[in-house]
């Protein structure tokens, strides 16, 4: 009874809730995810989930072939958006990231909605 209720603590504590994404780190085979706390939250595949183009504390965005893909703060893809139809990101900060395409820029909500649109200079 007393090791259900150790293993019990022990993965009560491994699941701890991340609220923020401190730092990401790529390598060839695997994306770390740090939280709040600059500890590892979780990794994930690089081969199933793309090369991370940009990332902020609420989100993270791969890209694999012609396809980005939008992850939460805990690791679960929620989007995937063409490349051809949002351009190349430029950068992501807080819950909304900037694409170029052509000579525009557009500024997308976390959830790839768009909600600006501004000439690039």
């Amino acid at each position: 009874m007393l090791c259900m209720a150790s293993l019990t603590i022990i993965s009560a504590t491994a699941q701890q809730k991340i609220t923020s994404i401190s730092d990401i780190e790529e390598t060839s085979s695997w994306i770390y995810v740090y939280n709040q706390n600059g500890q590892r939250a979780y990794a994930r595949g690089a081969a199933n989930s793309g090369k991370v183009v940009g990332w902020s504390g609420s989100l993270w965005i791969t890209r694999r072939g012609n396809w980005y893909y939008l992850w939460s703060i805990e690791g679960k893809q929620y989007k995937t958006l063409s490349v051809s139809s949002v351009g190349e990101i430029q950068s992501v900060s807080g819950n909304t990231f900037t694409a170029k395409s052509g000579s525009w820029i557009y500024t997308y909500d976390k959830n790839g909605k768009r909600i600006h649109t501004r000439n690039a200079r």
